[in-house]
């Protein structure tokens, strides 16, 4: 799944605008002109548009951990390196924590994006990888996740429609 696109519906989701998603990277310790963060919400077609790199991705989730939870005492945001990707297992175990998901949160959240998942299949994928039950989160599981965050924060927005 792009990065752009998760940004952007995570963005949706929680009613986020540019002045408050600068501010979520700004706890985070990233300055991020608004002008990037325009370029990045562009779809790919569109004129301007610039890729999210994962370490902005995951800059923008720390924000969101510490603008939701509070900065953790004596620990900086472990900033990704040039060659880590962020996995959607790691997006979705940061948006877990920010949001202080429980198990039963993120079910009834995957029910409501279309997608039934069971506690062990969700249970799966917060495994550390060389687990023997660890499950790598498809993109599909991720963008329902996050089509059932929006029907989840923004119920308003689908009873329009």
């Amino acid at each position: 799944m792009l990065l752009n696109d998760v940004l952007r519906r995570l963005r949706f989701a929680l009613s986020l605008d540019n002045k408050a998603t600068i501010s979520i990277f700004k706890l985070a310790g990233y300055e991020l002109e608004e002008s990037y963060l325009s370029s990045m919400m562009k779809k790919e077609d569109e004129e301007g548009f610039l890729p999210c790199r994962d370490k902005t991705l995951s800059l923008f989730l720390d924000g969101l951990i510490i603008q939701k939870r509070g900065k953790q005492e004596g620990r900086e945001p472990q900033v990704l390196k040039g060659s880590q990707r962020l996995s959607n297992n790691d997006i979705l175990r940061k948006i877990k924590i920010a949001m202080s998901y429980q198990q039963d949160d993120m079910l009834k959240i995957l029910r409501n994006g279309g997608f039934p998942a069971g506690k062990s299949e969700l249970t799966a994928l917060f495994r550390k990888p060389d687990h023997r039950s660890y499950r790598v989160c498809q993109d599909q599981l991720l963008r329902n996740f996050l089509q059932g965050m929006v029907k989840t924060h923004r119920p308003d927005v689908h009873k329009k429609a």
